[in-house]
Parts: structure tokens; sequence; C-alpha cells
């Protein structure tokens, strides 16, 4: 189940330095047979401190991330709706994006948020009146708005929820090594992004063990339940589901391994009606 996130905003406001900085450490595509990959879209792992925790316990050979797409997207210009700049193809990406990240800056000229947020949302609702997509409009997708700050410009932040970033620190931070940014004191941001873009999407994280072979985390919409999850593993969990073994994470870790959690009684039985919480480790029987 993949999830896209498009980067939108007015021309050169710092959508492909992010991008570029999202995108510097590449996830092995053949891992997620099930991404589609265009040049303009790059895959970022969604960070996970409990995946870790969950290889302590079961030391697998492999351990894989979930993962989110993100969507370069070429500049918007006025009249976007009318085919203006790359007008409709520009619309088009983002109408096969989940949700969308709205890039401003306030440096460098006049910025004037508000002004610049109104000229995305009118170009989205113009857009949506043509009535071609009923089901999937611009203006109902959820954003997050991220200014982009140089650090010395003053601005009046916007009244609406919204992250703040240096994107040419992000870049060059995204370079530098583990380390590297230890030593100097840097903190990069970019984790809270990827994770206020799962938030703003509803997605919670569910993880299986492959009997110890393999630790992967997946996304899952919240709410679903674990035939839904073993869909997303394989679609053949889905269809022929008859149970699963489920133990939360932190469980899990305080057990010290599978069959420690089995001799404490830990492992739930789970059925069809089954609602997965973000955080479960699910051992699927079919």
């Amino acid at each position: 189940m993949s999830f896209s996130i498009g980067i939108v905003g007015l021309p050169n406001v710092g959508k492909s330095t992010l991008f570029k900085a999202l995108t510097k450490n590449p996830v092995d595509i053949a891992d997620y047979p099930f991404t589609t990959i265009h040049p303009n879209v790059g895959v970022v792992q969604v960070p996970d401190e409990r995946l870790e925790k969950i290889a302590e316990v079961i030391k697998p050979e492999k351990i894989t991330p979930t993962v989110i797409e993100f969507v370069d997207i070429a500049g918007l210009v006025k009249g976007a709706h009318k085919g203006e700049g790359l007008g409709n193809q520009f619309l088009s990406h983002i109408r096969n994006c989940d949700a969308i990240v709205e890039v401003i800056k306030v440096f460098g000229g006049q910025a004037n948020i508000e002004d610049d947020i109104e000229t995305i949302k009118i170009e989205f609702e113009l857009k949506d009146l043509e009535g071609k997509e009923e089901e999937n409009l611009l203006s109902k997708k959820p954003i997050i708005h991220l200014i982009n700050t140089n650090g010395k410009t003053q601005y009046s932040p916007p009244k609406i929820g919204h992250l703040e970033m240096n994107l040419k620190d992000e870049l060059e931070m995204s370079e530098l090594s583990e380390s590297e940014l230890k030593e100097l004191e840097m903190k990069p941001q970019l984790d809270q992004l990827i994770l206020a873009c799962y938030n703003i999407l509803d997605l919670i994280t569910f993880y299986t063990v492959t009997g110890g072979k393999e630790t992967r985390a997946w996304t899952l919409k919240k709410g679903s339940k674990a035939p839904e999850a073993g869909g997303v593993v394989h679609t053949d969990f889905q269809e022929r589901f008859i149970k699963a073994e489920v133990i939360l994470w932190q469980k899990l870790a305080e057990a010290g391994s599978w069959a420690r959690s089995r001799e404490l009684g830990w492992l739930k039985l789970a059925g069809k009606e089954y609602v997965v919480q973000d955080g479960d480790v699910i051992e699927f029987k079919i």
C-alpha cells in the first residue's frame, strides 16, 4: 500500500531543494514491487525507532522500513487551471497524490504568505469547478503548509497550522553522516515533515517478523481490520485470512522473544473483526 505526497508551490520557493533533501538517501526500490516510480517521484523511508527495537529482539537477516512517496511537481503559476505554465499537467499530477505539502518562501523578495496560499487555493478550486473529477477534488486534499525560511528574514506566520524549516540547511544536513551531525550539533527536521504527512493521512504502522527472517514495517489506514492488514502484506493473506497472532511492539520488546511472549500469554489471537492498532506486531495464520 503506497501513499504519495505532492510537493507544490509557486515557482522558486524551494520545492526541489526539499525533494532533494528528502530523497538524498535512496531506498532500495526493489523491496517495493507495487510502487510505480517516475523521474519526479522519490521513495522516502518513514522514520521509526520501534522497528529497530523489534529487530533487536528478533535479530532478523533483514530489516525493511515502510515508505512514503514524494512527488516533485513543477511550480504553479496563476492561471494554471487554464493551462498556464505546465498547467493541466501540473494539476493532474497533484490529483494522483493523497496529500500535499505546500512550500512557501519568506525571503529573497516580497513574500506574502496569505497571498501565496490563496493563489494556490484558488487554482485548485477553479480546476475542481470544471467538474470532471467529482470524487478526487484538489481543494479537498489534506495540506501541510511548510514555510521555507533563511533564519534571518522576519515574517508574520500564518494563522493556520504549519511547519517551518530552512530548506537550504536541511539539504546540506542530508549530505552529512550521523557522526558529523552530532559533532556539529545539528538536528535535521525533515523527520517531522515525514511524520506529519503520515499523520495527516491517518496512517498507522504495523510490523511482521516472518519467522525471524525479516522484520518489516507496513503502512495501513487507521481503523483497518486484520484481513486488510494481511492484504497489504500479500493479497492471498486477505482472501485466505483465518486468524493472526498479535502483540504490541513494547510487550514483545519486554518479553525478549516471540517464544517468550507466547509462554507469558501475551500473544493475542485476532479474528476477522480485529482492528489493527499502531505498533502491532502481527503473525498471519492462513
